[in-house]
């Protein structure tokens, strides 16, 4: 229960941010490892593909959230627009693990700003500074704790599709 709740406040965050990766460009690139390229242009249909981050995609189509695009292979489909980027995605420094960002998709629109520092500390727990703030605030022990707790929760991707799915959030969205 207390790990849904979790991952509910952590998707919801994101979520407010999910709506960035609008593409007018004709070439657009995939944002999100695993991205699927739809038969349709509904996150119902079957999957034809699943493109890399990184993949350039030429835009054929373009739908209120979803674009028809192809790719150099000559594969078409459609794409949920918050998927895909107008610019290619900067490759992670560390390259291990999954983000969150990695499994949504391009918020390059958002107005959320994080430094490789800042999410270097974000796996190690709270920054030193953090905790001597918690420290003069008064802050106890038992906050501090859970709050490490939800910084060392993992979220798989599985996990964010069914919570998309289940939420009607982004590409399950009527």
């Amino acid at each position: 229960m207390r790990r849904d709740i979790i991952i509910f406040l952590l998707m919801g965050l994101l979520c407010t941010l999910f709506s960035a990766g609008a593409v007018s460009a004709e070439k657009a690139w995939v944002a999100a490892d695993g991205a699927a390229l739809k038969a349709s242009a509904d996150a119902g249909s079957q999957t034809t593909a699943e493109l890399a981050k990184g993949t350039e995609l030429s835009v054929l189509e373009s739908d209120k959230k979803w674009l028809r695009v192809k790719t150099a292979q000559d594969q078409e489909g459609w794409i949920y627009r918050g998927k895909v980027g107008s610019s290619p995605p900067q490759q992670s420094e560390s390259g291990s693990g999954s983000s969150i960002g990695g499994l949504l998709g391009d918020l390059s629109g958002s107005s959320v700003q994080a430094d490789s520092a800042d999410t270097s500390r974000s796996i190690r727990g709270l920054s030193p500074e953090a905790k001597e703030y918690a420290k003069q605030t008064g802050t106890s022990a038992d906050y501090q704790r859970a709050l490490d707790e939800v910084i060392d929760v993992k979220v798989g991707k599985a996990d964010i599709d069914r919570f998309l799915k289940q939420g009607k959030i982004g590409e399950y969205a009527d």
